[in-house]
């Protein structure tokens, strides 16, 4: 099969984790994995962008498929249930608006910048190597610090099912999925079809 250029944007999932690494200030480049999806959900009322562009679907692929990282079982019917998935929705939005307050509150000067990475929502991991000051606002990096956490845990946890399940099960329960699911049926007004996240 030919291979196109967007069958390489594994490689700029791969890229973003390793500039965070270095500099948190690239964290900020992740917007794009938030605002594409949605932009062509709403414009083309496809997931044009899950099924061709996700970098990080496809470097779950890579992992699973052609290293072999993956056990390649059947996801859990209740990981592929709406309960499941809108729940995790909520509480994935929860997670992001705390950050956005954490940040809020730097910016206030309420609150000093912590440069922490938070894993899984729990585990609070020094990344002090990474913010070597700037000109700009504390509260810029605090942001960076914390949507890197939400960028890391959530490939964490495609990693996690990626190997327990099939080589994309992060897919069936993401929120941008999920959220992009619900703008082609509202476009729509039925189910989007040839959708991966529907079809695992």
């Amino acid at each position: 099969m030919k291979k196109h250029w967007y069958d390489y944007l594994w490689v700029l999932s791969l890229l973003y984790l390793v500039l965070g690494f270095v500099n948190i200030l690239f964290a900020w480049l992740g917007l794009l994995c938030f605002f594409i999806p949605l932009i062509i959900s709403v414009v083309s009322g496809t997931k044009g962008y899950c099924n061709r562009y996700c970098g990080r679907g496809q470097l779950f692929s890579v992992l699973g498929g052609r290293f072999g990282l993956s056990r390649k079982k059947d996801i859990p019917r209740w990981m592929k249930s709406k309960a499941f998935r809108y729940g995790f929705l909520v509480f994935f939005f929860a997670m992001f608006f705390l950050m956005l307050w954490n940040t809020y509150l730097v910016f206030a000067g309420a609150q000093d910048l912590k440069q922490v990475v938070t894993l899984l929502w729990t585990f609070k991991l020094p990344w002090h190597w990474a913010y070597h000051g700037t000109a700009f606002h504390p509260g810029v990096a605090q942001f960076a610090f914390g949507f890197y956490s939400v960028m890391l845990t959530s490939t964490v946890l495609g990693l996690i099912t990626m190997v327990l399940f099939k080589p994309r099960s992060w897919c069936v329960y993401c929120p941008m999925g999920t959220m992009t699911q619900l703008i082609c049926k509202a476009k729509n007004k039925e189910s989007c079809s040839g959708c991966t996240q529907c079809s695992l």
